[in-house]
């Protein structure tokens, strides 16, 4: 086992000191490997250390621009900072560069969800539950993406899939409720909205919607 493999398994088991020692003795044998720096980058990433990451993420892509994994921690940065434009700018060349990945996919779509472009996210968050089938987080952006977008039927399957993956998702009952409004099938709405407070009694639009539908019976 290289030290570079070492690292990301000390990583792995959250031992960050003797994960930054041998990446670091990594980096110091291999100046020219990217990953050496990709692997630190992460560690930076994960440490709450984002200016040192995206360093060693820029020092990673300077010696391989092909190199798609920096790409990915370096987007990963910059979306967590809110600069979605410069997530969403590097996410597609994480993906351009062969990150065939449904997390790849996801932030790539998510960053143009927060942009506001619905439309452009649409084919990556649709592409992100091809590659993941069991991420109920990809399944109920992508169909909240498609409700926004007023494609409302085909929307409903993948609330669905989501609360089949994650039965505590209360927003996506919450909006499967949306979905039985728009169908009128108040039944149905008023029971989706009930086991959204259920799950989380706090949930103010699903507690509003029960609300409606009870002063309408």
């Amino acid at each position: 086992m290289t030290k570079l493999e070492q690292g990301i398994q000390f990583m792995q088991e959250q031992n960050w000191e003797e994960a930054a020692r041998l990446l670091t003795e990594y980096i110091d044998e291999n100046p020219a490997d990217g990953l050496g720096y990709v692997n630190f980058g992460n560690l930076l990433d994960v440490l709450g250390e984002q200016e040192r990451a995206v360093t060693f993420y820029k020092r990673a892509i300077e010696l391989d621009d092909k190199l798609a994994a920096a790409y990915y921690g370096l987007g990963n940065v910059y979306y967590e900072q809110e600069q979605y434009k410069q997530a969403r700018l590097i996410f597609e060349k994480a993906v351009q560069n062969g990150l065939e990945t449904g997390d790849a996919y996801f932030m790539l779509g998510f960053s143009c969800v927060q942009l506001g472009n619905d439309k452009l996210a649409l084919p990556y968050l649709q592409r992100a539950t091809e590659l993941n089938e069991t991420d109920a987080e990809a399944m109920f952006q992508y169909g909240l993406c498609l409700a926004r977008l007023e494609y409302v039927k085909e929307a409903k399957p993948m609330f669905e899939k989501a609360v089949a993956l994650d039965p505590d998702h209360a927003d996506a009952y919450y909006n499967l409720g949306v979905v039985y409004v728009f169908e009128e099938n108040a039944e149905k709405a008023l029971e989706m909205f009930k086991k959204a407070v259920e799950i989380q009694p706090d949930h103010f639009l699903a507690g509003n919607g029960i609300r409606l539908m009870e002063t309408e019976e």
